[in-house]
This record gives structure tokens, C-alpha cells and sequence, in this order.
């Protein structure tokens, strides 16, 4: 726990009791301040109230007298802005209270506390998870102190503090940049953009400009590290070397001339131009844990902030080697008769199952949930890859519709229908991959993506299980 003592004495109210919220009053808590919280949820303030004992006070927020209070902790998902502001964030800036977030509490705290670490930031629509994980893993396989939070896993607030040279490597989404100042980051990682989070943002300039908050308060001697694969990290590029800042950008399969002074990956192959060259680092074909072309960006993009670091090339290499993958991203659960079954939970959105589709021919996946904008009209280049396509929650007779006539498919009532169907088809081809790969968020049916893949694992088990007994349907 890393506390927050740059409140020290001040009223601090706090919106939003889960994970974040959490970790945000106990930071504040512990670094001195008056935390007053509360959560719309009345099972969320009985699960705080239990945690955190007599120590915050649970009060509405909307009620209170806010002439004293500091500032306003807020949930990343709390609205912000669009479509309109939430009563407690219009309390706040009626009273001159600044509206922050955890991530926010920890810049301020490392700046006061541990100013001698280093910090990396990775933000982008897809892949962020996986590039966060992976340049934790490359630091940490280089023997360095590292803490890997943010985003994934872990609030900011709840890492361990670290001494000198330890460094802290945070995944960033546009809600945490929405609620956050400068950061002082080291290395900041910018990997893609294509629309998402648009009810958020109100539109897709919105959201960019959000994500583009991440180069706020840059260190003056820091690396960015941008994707230029799409025009907006084009545009990124331009505008942050027109602006002085040192950038290393990064390319799979794109102009090699684009690349100069950057990493960029050409028919599997990593290259390094970053002072000079180009030269050859590694073949990724190789890395089953980072199959794709988006992974050979992810992996790109990983290498050019490890060097960043300092990092060796032959350290590097080895870290890259020896990753183990994330859970729900490409995850391969099982393997039943030559059958493979692959979790990509976590794809939420059209363009992430596109990634997903993109590496595999022949492919029975599971596809629905809660449609993001758009729906999956992205994938029609995809379709002749796509075997059978089993259909799940709201967004199932949407999705029929689009496939209807060009792919076959199934729409099923849940996932455990799903499954048996595609697990049952995929068996009689032979050897093929089901894929769940939803395009989908999971709120319909499932607490976050994370609860749906580990159904989906369990569900893959049991099948595995019936298969080895011959009780299988």
C-alpha cells in the first residue's frame, strides 16, 4: 500500500467503493487525510463499511456540506463529462473542489515519496494488458525491482512502495487519464486507436483526446513509444517531435522508412533502428504466447520501452522468450482430440476479435454479449475464416443478421450452450480451434470479461473431463 500523504489533514470526499475506490480511502486514510465515501451501491458501502471499519466515514455525498472538502476521489466508470456529469461530480465543481482519481493520488505520491523510481505508462484501444505484463516481465527478468498495476490487476495505490531504481510499469485506460495531472513518467507507451468508449467520450475525438492526456507531464529526458499503424498514431508522432519529445516509433509490417529510429517488425521478424541499424533482434514467429500480428506489435512496442530503460537486447530477448501470456488474451485452456480451445475474453471489441480471427483458419467461435457501436461489420473480411459462429447474449440476433448468408451460424442461450455446440461441431472437423472471442462487452450475462472466461475455462474443463469418462455429449 502506498499511502497518500499529500492530503495529509484535509477533507477528502471519495465516490465509488470498489476496487479503486477502495484502495483510494485506504491510501488516503493512512496518509493522514478525513475520507468521507460513499457508492450508489448499497452492497458496495455494506462491503466498505465491513473493510475499512470506523476509520471513513459513509455519508451521501450529494447531502453533504462540501465548503471544506479538498478534493473528490472519483471511480474511473463514474461519468465525467458524458452524457452528462454525475450529481456528486457537479457537487464538486460547484464547491471548487478538484476532481482526481486513484491513479492521480499515486503520481502526487510518488513525486513526494519515491521520486527516485522510474515509471512506464502504456495506454491504447487493444493490447495494453498484454504489453503491460510483458514489460514488467522483461524488467523483472532483468533484475530490477518492478511493481505492474493500473488497469490490469492491481490499483496503482496497492503496489509496494519501491526504492531507488525500482520501477513501476501501469497500465492506462482513457477513464484513469480522464481523473489524472501530469505524471513524470519515464517511458510512455502509446500502442493504437480505433473507436471505443464513445458513451464515455461522447466521440471518437473525445476519446483520443483523453488518451493523448497520458503525455501530460512527461519526463524531460523520457522516451514515448507510439504505434504508428494507424493515422492517429501517425499524427502523434508528428506532433510530439514537432514538439521536442524523444520517439520511438513503432511499425509491424509498415513502411520501413516510417521506422527510422524506431522498432518495427517485418514478416515476423523484429528489428531495431531505434540508433541506427536497422538490425535483426528476434524471429517472434516462434513465441506461441504472442501469436499475430498484433502481438508482434505488443512485443514491439515492449522492446523499444525496455531499451528505453536501458535494457539490453540479449535481456530483452530472454524475457521475451520465457513470457507466459495473460490470462484471457489468447489463452489456450485446453486441448481435447486435437480440438484447441482458446480464451480471448477479454476482446470487447470488433477490431480486438479481429486480432483474435486473424491468426487462426477454420475457426468455430463464440461471439455476443453487449454490442459496442458498429457491431461486427469490421469483421466481414474475416468471415471465410469463421467455420460456424455461435451466438450469445444481447447482441445475438444483431450478429445473425449480419452473418446471415455469408457464415454460418448457431445462436445459443448462453455460453455453456455455446460451448457444447462448438466444442461438439469442432470435434467432428478434426483437428480446429474454438475461439471465444465475444466482440462483446460481458455485462449481460457476466460480472466483467474476466468472470467470462473463467466459465468459459471451467466449461472447456468439464467437456475435457467428459470426453476422458466417454459421458460427453
Amino acid at each position: 500500500m502506498i499511502a497518500a500523504r499529500t492530503f495529509r489533514g484535509k477533507k477528502i470526499a471519495v465516490f465509488g467503493l470498489a476496487r479503486s475506490g477502495i484502495s483510494s480511502t485506504r491510501a488516503l486514510l493512512q496518509g493522514g487525510a478525513e475520507v468521507v465515501a460513499w457508492d450508489d451501491a448499497p452492497a458496495r458501502r455494506n462491503d466498505a463499511g465491513a473493510l475499512l471499519g470506523p476509520r471513513a466515514t459513509l455519508a451521501e455525498l450529494e447531502n453533504m456540506d462540501w465548503r471544506d472538502v479538498a478534493a473528490l476521489v472519483l471511480s474511473p466508470g463514474v461519468p465525467l463529462h458524458f452524457p452528462s456529469p454525475h450529481a456528486v461530480v457537479r457537487k464538486a465543481c460547484e464547491a471548487g473542489a478538484e476532481i482526481i482519481g486513484d491513479v492521480e493520488l499515486f503520481f502526487r505520491a510518488r513525486r513526494a515519496d519515491f521520486p527516485a523510481t522510474r515509471l512506464v505508462l502504456i495506454t491504447g484501444t487493444n493490447g495494453k494488458s498484454t504489453t503491460t505484463a510483458l514489460i514488467g516481465h522483461l524488467v523483472r527478468e532483468a533484475g530490477l525491482p518492478v511493481q505492474v498495476g493500473g488497469n490490469i490487476g492491481v490499483s496503482a495505490l496497492d503496489l509496494d512502495p519501491l526504492g531507488p531504481g525500482g520501477v513501476y510499469v501501469l497500465e492506462m485506460s482513457s477513464y484513469q487519464l480522464d481523473l489524472s495531472g501530469p505524471n513524470d513518467a519515464d517511458v510512455v507507451v502509446w500502442l493504437n486507436i480505433t473507436p471505443d468508449h464513445i458513451d464515455r467520450h461522447g466521440s471518437l475525438s473525445g476519446y483520443v483526446a483523453a488518451k493523448r492526456r497520458i503525455f501530460d507531464g512527461l519526463a524531460q529526458n523520457g522516451a514515448a513509444v507510439v504505434g504508428i499503424d494507424d493515422v492517429h498514431g501517425v499524427n502523434l508522432c508528428d506532433a510530439l517531435r514537432a514538439g521536442g519529445v524523444r520517439v520511438h516509433p513503432v511499425t509491424v509490417d509498415g513502411p520501413r522508412e516510417q521506422a527510422v529510429q524506431g522498432v518495427f517488425v517485418r514478416q515476423g521478424i523484429l528489428c531495431d533502428a531505434l540508433q541506427g541499424g536497422p538490425e535483426r533482434v528476434v524471429d517472434l514467429r516462434g513465441f506461441r504466447r504472442l501469436p499475430g500480428a498484433h502481438n508482434w506489435q505488443n512485443a514491439a512496442a515492449a522492446y523499444a520501452a525496455g531499451r528505453a530503460l536501458g535494457l539490453s537486447r540479449e535481456k530483452i530477448v530472454q524475457g521475451l522468450e520465457s513470457f507466459a501470456g495473460l490470462a484471457h488474451r489468447m489463452e489456450e485452456v485446453g486441448v481435447v482430440r486435437g480440438v484447441r480451445f482458446i480464451n480471448d475474453s477479454k476482446a470487447t471489441n470488433a477490431e480486438a476479435t479481429a486480432r483474435a480471427l486473424a491468426c487462426h483458419d477454420g475457426v468455430y467461435v463464440i461471439l455476443g454479449g453487449v454490442p459496442k457501436e458498429g457491431g461486427i461489420d469490421s469483421l466481414a473480411q474475416f468471415f471465410p475464416r469463421i467455420k460456424k459462429a455461435y451466438l450469445i447474449g444481447q447482441a445475438a440476433d444483431a450478429f445473425a443478421a449480419t452473418l446471415n448468408g455469408r457464415t454460418p451460424y448457431q445462436k445459443c442461450g448462453g455460453l455453456a450452450e455455446a460451448v457444447a455446440a462448438a466444442a461438439r461441431d469442432a470435434d467432428q472437423a478434426g483437428e480446429a480451434v474454438v475461439l471465444l472471442s465475444p466482440a462483446c462487452a460481458s455485462f449481460d450475462q457476466f460480472e466483467n470479461f474476466e468472470a467470462r472466461g473463467d466459465v468459459f475455462r471451467k466449461l472447456v474443463r468439464e467437456y475435457a473431463d467428459g470426453v476422458m469418462t466417454g459421458s460427453a455429449a
